[in-house]
């Protein structure tokens, strides 16, 4: 790991070099790093370092792939994601499209790009392999391509394809993000609330890193962003803020091909036999001295794989777009609705909802996607895998960004997304109509716990900012229930007919249904909830039967006496939120306001992986600065041994939220270390 010359080498394919000591790295009381230079390329200059200092090993993850070199840092388990970068054609893609890119953007991640790669330089003993840097201007775009199309669902698709299912499984899982927006009218103080709220992984990669930037280019930011990011992902600026929940509207299909009989290698389409596009990439797996040679296909429909099943292809607009990170990086700058409309309107982004407040009266909501024109004919069904023989079902454009749904100040005051019906987005009497988008666009139509929640907790009237912050933390399950699974049996049961699970019922049916850690009623529905997850993977929807729910119940019962010899338990005995070698009783459960979900641990506890992650609450009075409030689950730093590592859990479990500011003054006046990059 000697990087002796690199920097010299890289250095030419620069505009200009950044000098660090132009960029100035303020950190707050709680390590968050707050970056201020004169020009957008040294800021994120600055981010690009500041993150390097507190994660640099989830930075060079989201860059491995682009170099093939995921499996030969992280074994066989981590070498799909070499494999996916291949065969979705990420790094063609960009050079296709590199022209696309503003030179304003590419000045941008410039300074991004440089910022990492002297990192690397100065920290060689932090680099995850010798060959990873200098990481290119193209090998960074290439990298977002990767990871929007895993986000869009390509991952999943992949490996059902691989694992012969082919048809989407059914998932019990109830992970997902909020986002509400009260306009000015709705809230008694005459100022607009915004919840930042979506809900990740705690660690690794796509768990949220804070930051606030600030340039005298008008840019001045602070909110979320995910390793990679060179500019705030889901924040807030001087005068609007926005936030992101993951949308499950039907942006992705999958194509069986009609192959040739006489040539494996061949599929019909339109009426005549057209050759696969094939070629051969050689992966490399930490462990094993030779490489692995495995196939790239390629169709009319795009990356295509073969399985038992037959042959498969799978089509999204994730990797035919490069502008991704441009269209957030204008979404910093925007002023007003008008340039954060004209933002979006770029359709770099190929999903996600945008939840949307500023400080001129304006609440908007959109479900954003690149969203396929599709043939309307009934004759194809697109929820299920379509016939990749014709060029009736080869969707080649997408709808405009007037076309998508979206709400711009409804009557009713307020917008609110938690990943369920954009038909459900306000009041009744203000929501759009499923009958006036096209249903071949697979628009979701689904409640959830969340969504119930927030209208049952919505007052009629105006709302105040204490109530708003109550919606967002709150810990309740609605009745009946709105999981995939009709767990509403069990509540029903009754208890005299099963004796042996009397104290179990007994806890669950007097539950309140609220997910604290000092619920006992919270600790046996956790554990029945992960058991029919379990049980019930891969079926069609339906209440649980008789059988099923005593067979739930037996599994519950003897888990927890096997565990823990005794079923008087606590949610906090079980569920525990981990950090380095501490572990902290936990709240939540999957699909409250609140969420957390885990994965199975030790000694029969839960450990939470991921949940309501990081939280900003925000208020736009009508002069000054927004008025800012955020928590992250852990702290700013991934680094064991830093004050910063879990200095912010006791806020989180608390559901307290610590004040931030976009003033660089104050900023500046209060900060506990102020640097440059290197020093």
């Amino acid at each position: 790991m000697r990087f002796i010359f690199f920097f010299l080498l890289f250095s030419a394919s620069l505009h200009a070099q950044i000098d660090p000591q132009k960029v100035t790295i303020a950190r707050d009381q709680y390590g968050v790093p707050h970056i201020f230079a004169k020009t957008d390329p040294e800021v994120s200059y600055g981010l690009a370092w500041a993150h390097a200092e507190d994660d640099f090993e989830s930075l060079q993850k989201v860059a491995l792939p682009s170099k093939g070199l995921m499996g030969r840092v992280y074994g066989k388990d981590a070498v799909g994601a070499d494999y996916a970068f291949a065969l979705f054609r990420c790094r063609e893609i960009t050079e296709e499209k590199w022209t696309t890119l503003s030179p304003e953007f590419i000045r941008l991640i410039e300074g991004y790009v440089q910022g990492l790669n002297d990192y690397a330089q100065k920290h060689p003993e932090e680099v995850l392999h010798k060959d990873l840097f200098p990481i290119s201007l193209k090998d960074y775009i290439a990298s977002s391509v990767l990871a929007l199309t895993v986000f869009n669902g390509g991952d999943k698709a992949l490996s059902a394809i691989f694992s012969n299912k082919v048809d989407p499984l059914i998932d019990f899982d109830k992970m997902g993000s909020n986002a509400i927006a009260i306009h000015p009218s709705k809230a008694q103080t005459g100022e607009a609330f915004l919840a930042i709220n979506a809900h990740q992984p705690n660690e690794g990669p796509e768990a949220f890193y804070e930051a606030h930037v600030n340039s005298e280019e008008n840019w001045n930011a602070l909110g979320g962003l995910l390793a990679g990011g060179p500019c705030i992902l889901h924040g807030v600026n001087e005068n609007l803020g926005w936030a992101h929940t993951v949308n499950l509207c039907d942006r992705m299909d999958i194509y069986q091909l009609q192959m040739n009989p006489k040539n494996a290698d061949q599929y019909l389409y339109d009426g005549q036999w057209v050759d696969l596009e094939k070629k051969k990439i050689k992966l490399l797996i930490k462990g094993v001295p030779i490489p692995i040679s495995r196939d790239l296909l390629w169709s009319k429909y795009g990356a295509t794989m073969k399985n038992d099943q037959g042959v498969f292809a799978i089509r999204l607009g994730a990797n035919m777009e490069i502008r991704a990170l441009e269209q957030w990086y204008r979404m910093n700058k925007a002023k007003n609705y008008t340039e954060f409309y004209n933002a979006i309107g770029l359709q770099g982004l190929s999903m996600f909802n945008i939840m949307y407040a500023d400080r001129r009266d304006t609440i908007f909501y959109i479900n954003n996607a690149l969203m396929p024109v599709r043939n309307p004919s009934p004759e194809f069904n697109w929820k299920k895998t379509l016939p990749g023989n014709t060029s009736k079902t080869l969707w080649t454009s997408f709808q405009k960004i007037g076309e998508l749904p979206q709400y711009v100040n409804p009557k009713s005051g307020y917008l609110f997304n938690t990943n369920h019906s954009s038909f459900l987005a306000t009041a009744q009497e203000d929501n759009l109509r499923p009958t006036a988008f096209p249903v071949q666009s697979g628009w979701e139509t689904n409640q959830n716990n969340r969504s119930v929640r927030v209208m049952q907790m919505m007052p009629t009237g105006k709302i105040d900012y204490a109530t708003f912050k109550k919606i967002k933390f709150n810990r309740q399950l609605p009745t009946p229930l709105q999981y995939m699974y009709g767990v509403d049996s069990l509540f029903l049961m009754k208890r005299e007919e099963y004796p042996q699970y009397d104290s179990l019922l007994q806890v669950l049916q007097s539950w309140d249904r609220k997910g604290d850690a000092e619920s006992k009623g919270a600790a046996v529905f956790l554990l029945i909830y992960e058991n029919v997850s379990k049980a019930m993977r891969g079926k069609e929807p339906q209440q649980l039967t008789k059988l099923e729910c005593e067979n739930t119940l037996r599994s519950v019962q003897d888990y927890m006496r096997k565990n823990f010899g005794t079923v008087d338990l606590k949610l906090g005995d079980i569920q525990k939120l981990v950090r380095g070698d501490k572990e902290y009783p936990a709240p939540g459960l999957p699909d409250l306001l609140a969420p957390e979900w885990g994965v199975a641990w030790k000694d029969g506890k839960r450990k939470i992986t991921g949940g309501d992650a990081y939280v900003a609450m925000v208020r736009f009075p009508k002069t000054g600065l927004p008025i800012i409030e955020t928590v992250n689950t852990y702290g700013a730093s991934s680094k064991k041994g830093s004050p910063h590592f879990d200095d912010q859990v006791s806020l989180f479990l608390k559901q307290e939220l610590k004040s931030m500011t976009l003033d660089k003054g104050k900023v500046l006046a209060e900060a506990k270390r102020v640097y440059h990059p290197g020093e």
